[in-house]
């Protein structure tokens, strides 16, 4: 039998590109309950305020809130508990290392299913931005959409 197309989930942390400098991406694995991929599936998860912390040589995602499912009785999930992310030991290692200097830390970024139907967490080694680079962020949004909205006005 063929698999059935299923609706894309991508969850992201758009105030992440705002707040970070975003250099290097990394892929996930989660490990994860039985009622907290059915949530996720339904699109109930958000990645607000979530961080990443290297722990005795694994890595944790904490602070991610999975809405517990609706259909879950007595096994259902805590919402915002610490959960486990896959990455080989020499990623593991390099993000260790690079967190250590000032200024570094590791920010989840997407959420998604893969063709598989595993979860995957999208993490980015980041260094976070002064007010003045946000600033310059917004004016060069702005900046853009204006170019944008001439080139379709005038064509």
């Amino acid at each position: 039998m063929a698999k059935e197309k299923q609706k894309t989930i991508n969850i992201k942390n758009r105030k992440a590109e705002f707040d970070y400098y975003l250099m290097e991406k990394y892929t996930a694995g989660l490990v994860l309950t039985g009622t907290e991929i059915k949530s996720i599936r339904l699109g109930k998860a958000s990645l607000v305020d979530t961080y990443c912390v290297i722990i005795n040589g694994e890595i944790w995602v904490k602070n991610m809130n999975i809405a517990q499912y609706f259909y879950g009785t007595y096994n259902n999930h805590a919402a915002r508990r610490d959960r486990k992310l896959l990455l080989n030991r020499r990623e593991i290692q390099r993000l260790q290392n690079a967190t250590k200097s000032p200024g570094f830390t590791i920010v989840p970024t997407l959420l998604f299913i893969d063709e598989n139907g595993r979860a995957k967490l999208d993490i980015h080694l980041a260094r976070g931005k002064h007010a003045y680079d946000k600033r310059e962020t917004l004016k060069e949004k702005e900046d853009r959409r204006d170019i944008d909205r001439q080139f379709k006005h005038n064509y």
